[in-house]
């Protein structure tokens, strides 16, 4: 395969993914920018995660569902996509057990079979932006199709800086009347704050009463956002791994780019809460991981549009 990709958000380092389908009996091979693995057979293994990652636990899960014996994962990544890859597998015939924990077990199985209806876990991350979108906007929104549980962390956060959380079972109301409350947020893997939801918890910060600061713990080029920020009137100091947001009451329009997934998305709300006009370039980059985002906000009360600028000659 292509070596990996993704948004220009630092390093990404594989030496947990080849650890993993070396320990269970593959030869992984790097050269000319391609990753080949290649083995007769696979064989179950005790493997230990040096660090906790998503994407390495998902292809040790997935090299170890054929594999013959019994394969323990430690320090494995607990995310809600975790346990919903173990879920489905599963429902295939898999035999994985303790996703969601920090050790799961997979007894190899000889094949899996095809007969399988599954149903996807909500996003957590598309719900978590929206609930910082009421916060940013001083809203109130009501976000359907989600599970509470998995968006513990955001909804600590958004009571703790004033604003509102109502649990409905499968869906939340989230409300803010005033100026958000200075706060200090330090993304974590799961349950802990996402880093994902950085970007967007930056434009909250952006705009509360107070200094906050943000500590980022998994990627090292998270705050390019904070640059575009400050375009529109933002007060941030952003270096290495941390950034100091000193609150203003608004914040203008200005076009702005957007850096990476997230940071479109934040940049968008950003443009929703903002006196002006607010142009949002490079949005190919929220198309990735956002489903008519436009005509979500729309339907919220934003004044957006997706517009197609004509070449240039």
């Amino acid at each position: 395969m292509a070596y990996l990709d993704g948004c220009n958000l630092g390093a990404r380092p594989i030496d947990q993914h080849i650890k993993a389908f070396e320990a269970l009996g593959a030869n992984v091979e790097i050269a000319q920018g391609k990753i080949t693995a290649k083995a007769k057979k696979l064989v179950g293994t005790s493997i230990y995660m040096d660090i906790v990652s998503v994407g390495a636990t998902i292809n040790a899960i997935l090299a170890a569902v054929l594999a013959d014996g019994t394969t323990t994962i430690d320090n494995a990544a607990k995310e809600p996509h975790i346990v919903d890859v173990a879920n489905f597998l599963n429902t295939m015939g898999a035999d994985i057990r303790g996703a969601g924990t920090d050790v799961i077990k997979i007894n190899g199985v000889k094949k899996l079979h095809g007969n399988a209806t599954y149903s996807v876990v909500p996003d957590q991350i598309e719900a978590g932006t929206f609930m910082l979108a009421a916060v940013a906007s001083r809203g109130n929104i009501l976000i359907k199709n989600c599970i509470p549980e998995h968006l513990d962390c955001i909804t600590a956060k958004i009571i703790e800086i004033g604003g509102t959380v109502e649990d409905y079972g499968d869906s939340i109301r989230v409300s803010m009347n005033k100026r958000p409350n200075k706060a200090t947020v330090k993304t974590l893997p799961y349950p802990g704050f996402p880093t994902d939801l950085q970007p967007q918890m930056g434009v909250v910060l952006s705009t509360a009463d107070g200094t906050s600061t943000l500590h980022e713990s998994i990627w090292e080029s998270r705050f390019q956002y904070t640059f575009e920020l400050n375009k529109m009137g933002a007060k941030i100091t952003a270096q290495g791994k941390s950034a100091v947001f000193e609150g203003v009451k608004e914040l203008t329009g200005s076009p702005v780019y957007a850096t990476d997934l997230r940071a479109g998305a934040a940049l968008l709300i950003a443009g929703t809460i903002a006196n002006g006009e607010t142009q949002l370039y490079n949005i190919e980059h929220i198309d990735r991981g956002y489903e008519n985002i436009e005509e979500k906000f729309r339907n919220l009360g934003a004044n957006i549009q997706r517009v197609t600028e004509p070449d240039e000659k």
